[in-house]
């Protein structure tokens, strides 16, 4: 998938990718009714040479779900605001 990282707005400097649309709808279909608190699912990313465990969240704004993008991520992958970020997840640990 391709995205844009975004800032969300406020004190905390926590960086989200959103989820395409058509994937978001597909994720939420597939996997929402094993969704944990606040309708957070567990994913495996990749982002450039990095991987790692999070969680993706379902986002009412967009319609998708938000993915959190660690500073160490940003750092080692050179990624600031803005920027279009190539990645991929996989839902884990749900079963």
């Amino acid at each position: 998938m391709k995205a844009k990282i975004w800032l969300w707005p406020g004190e905390a400097a926590w960086h989200f990718v959103t989820l395409p649309k058509k994937e978001g709808i597909y994720i939420k279909d597939s996997f929402g009714a094993l969704s944990k608190g606040f309708g957070s699912l567990p994913v495996k990313v990749i982002i450039g040479e990095t991987e790692w465990k999070t969680s993706i969240f379902p986002d009412k704004k967009s319609g998708s779900y938000v993915l959190p993008v660690k500073a160490n991520v940003r750092k080692k992958e050179g990624i600031k605001e803005g920027d279009n970020v190539v990645f991929r997840i996989e839902i884990r640990d749900i079963f």
